[in-house]
């Protein structure tokens, strides 16, 4: 062990009353793998703890990890050990299994052509480790979805389709995709086999739009436009040969959504489709291209923000699809980003329709945002785990997917063109020195993605801490997952009890806390 190791071991004991650490970002241990239930150590923190804590077999070990907003706890993993019995303390957080919410899908990021270019750009050895380090289930944090444009995105390098010869018969992947997301993917997959892909597209091939449904003029224009009527079945084969193509390089396709942002006109590459026009496409071209091909990838409809963007003849643009009974058979339900409105949303939307599911795909930061990148995790970190991580969650998203995996330092590769993004921050952002900078959108994703895993539900707790929001999970193993957000300055002291086993757990001010036991 390192003297760093060493000295952070001792702070942890003093501080936080733990046994056992590691610092990720220096040695990834293992959060997720030889896990259990009983007394068998849900992860080797280190990888020396045999998971019976103080040596009695009937105690459980707690696997820990924590991060600051000022860094002072970065990623950093520990062990707690839980004794047996219940709790008398007055403050005491108990998890209730009984009540069970939402099934958990994953938490993960978007591998855009940008995304994809800066990780080929790294050397193997390193690109291995933080492919690794973030999507292993045995010795990483676990991310488990991924989000993949259809075509181009705000964040290609130019315009383009996969049918840009007019004819559904022309269609074909281009190099983007062969020599850079497809191969990117198939490492990530290689590493966690388990890890769902969503496909997204920004526009339709040209010649399949029109400026307007009134006129039904021809547009030739990248942005803008609606898909023609005419055209239905044909872009629901579109979808069809891509989801078969990708799976032909064995990459499954767990879910598509018809349109991004189909509310918004202005990106580099866009399409409007109002709610009627996409329950139209879904009813007679995705959903029965989808089913008649044999295919098992989800529909999600929607796919942009929670307030509609203000219009309001498109307020709750779901709900008025799944009237409709031929369009929402189809249907597994809607996806929403958060450049506005509130994530109050998606419970209004759950409670009108409970039989629906949820899933968040899309957040980013950039310089739009306040403070310098290099404050990104001290001045976002807890409003990010409030308000998107933990906040979709308790609001029965069943996943979180953030914008971009990586980004270089200089906010791209991107698009020239108008309305592309210049400015964003990656999940990551790869430096010009070949270091990789951790922004607070990771963080997010590894304290969700390490103890929530794909299966898991969402239960319930009672006896909440003051300003301590929490989510708690219980796995397909039988292991319990736990997420606590102390937005109190000060640090705070509880009781964890799970019905079978206590453990106190001490929070640092200003801090996320993932449990797994």
């Amino acid at each position: 062990m390192t003297d760093k190791k060493v000295i952070l071991s001792v702070i942890l004991a003093a501080t936080m009353a733990l046994t056992s650490c590691g610092d990720k970002n220096n040695e990834p241990s293992n959060p997720g793998g030889n896990t259990g239930t009983g007394t068998e150590n849900p992860g080797t923190p280190g990888g020396d703890d045999n998971g019976g804590g103080s040596g009695d077999a009937n105690t459980k070990t707690v696997w820990v990890m924590t991060t600051t907003n000022t860094k002072s706890f970065d990623l950093t993993e520990s062990t707690i050990t839980a004794q047996p019995g219940q709790s008398m303390a007055t403050k005491t957080m108990k998890l209730n299994p009984g009540d069970q919410f939402q099934e958990i899908d994953g938490f993960g990021s978007a591998i855009t052509e940008s995304a994809a270019k800066n990780l080929l750009k790294m050397n193997q050895t390193d690109r291995t480790k933080f492919l690794q380090q973030t999507f292993s289930e045995n010795g990483g944090y676990g991310y488990s979805y991924i989000r993949v444009p259809i075509g181009c995105s705000d964040f290609s390098e130019t315009e383009y389709t996969l049918n840009d010869k007019e004819g559904i018969e022309n269609f074909g992947l281009t190099k983007i995709e062969t020599e850079y997301l497809i191969p990117v993917i198939k490492e990530i997959l290689a590493i966690n086999p388990n890890v769902k892909v969503m496909g997204s597209p920004w526009t339709a091939p040209r010649w399949m739009k029109v400026d307007n449904l009134d006129n039904m003029a021809p547009t030739s224009s990248w942005r803008n436009g609606h898909l023609n009527p005419k055209y239905y079945e044909d872009y629901g084969t579109y979808f069809v040969k891509w989801i078969q193509a990708f799976e032909g390089y064995g990459i499954p396709i767990y879910a598509v959504t018809p349109q991004n942002e189909p509310l918004n006109p202005n990106n580099s590459a866009g399409m409007l489709m109002y709610w009627d026009e996409e329950r139209d496409f879904i009813k007679t071209g995705l959903g029965p291209k989808i089913t008649e091909a044999g295919l098992g990838t989800k529909i999600y409809c929607f796919d942009h923000n929670y307030n509609y963007d203000n219009m309001g003849d498109q307020y709750q643009y779901p709900l008025k699809i799944y009237q409709d009974p031929e369009a929402a058979k189809y249907i597994a339900g809607a996806a929403y980003h958060n450049y506005g409105g509130n994530v109050s949303e998606l419970a209004n939307i759950h409670k009108a329709n409970p039989s629906k599911e949820l899933v968040f795909t899309e957040s980013t930061d950039g310089t739009w945002t306040p403070g310098d990148v290099t404050e990104n995790v001290q001045l976002h970190l807890m409003n990010h785990m409030e308000n998107i991580s933990l906040g979709t969650t308790n609001n029965w998203s069943r996943g979180v997917i953030l914008w971009n995996l990586m980004l270089d330092e200089n906010h791209g590769p991107f698009s020239p063109a108008d309305g592309s993004c210049k400015t964003g921050y990656g999940t990551v952002d790869l430096l010009n020195n070949g270091t990789i900078r951790k922004n607070a959108f990771y963080y997010v994703l590894a304290h969700m993605s390490s103890v929530a895993k794909p299966g898991a539900y969402r239960i319930g707790t009672t006896g909440a801490q003051n300003n301590v929001i929490s989510s708690a999970f219980v796995n397909p193993d039988g292991t319990y997952g736990l997420v606590l957000l102390n937005k109190n300055a000060d640090e705070v002291n509880f009781t964890v009890a799970d019905g079978e086993y206590k453990f106190a757990v001490t929070l640092p001010g200003n801090s996320v806390t993932s449990l797994r036991w």
